[in-house]
């Protein structure tokens, strides 16, 4: 389990493994006080994606991206 060093290689990635198996997928979000960083998951069991950062504008691009992964989950 490793990170991803790009925003925008974890969100392609999570997004296609969302698409791939939508009952499967599970997405995890953890803020670590102590070292004000947000922990993003992406798994499948098979395959998982993970990203931290402690950047401001990722968690505005966090938040996008969680508003379309339950756009996603709503619409199908």
């Amino acid at each position: 389990m490793t990170y991803l060093k790009s925003w925008e290689e974890f969100e392609r990635a999570a997004e296609r493994l969302y698409l791939q198996d939508p009952m499967k997928s599970r997405f995890t979000m953890k803020y670590v006080h102590s070292k004000h960083i947000v922990c993003l998951k992406m798994t499948d069991d098979v395959v998982c994606l993970q990203f931290k950062t402690d950047m401001l504008q990722d968690v505005k691009k966090i938040e996008k991206f969680s508003n379309n992964l339950m756009r996603h989950m709503a619409s199908e």
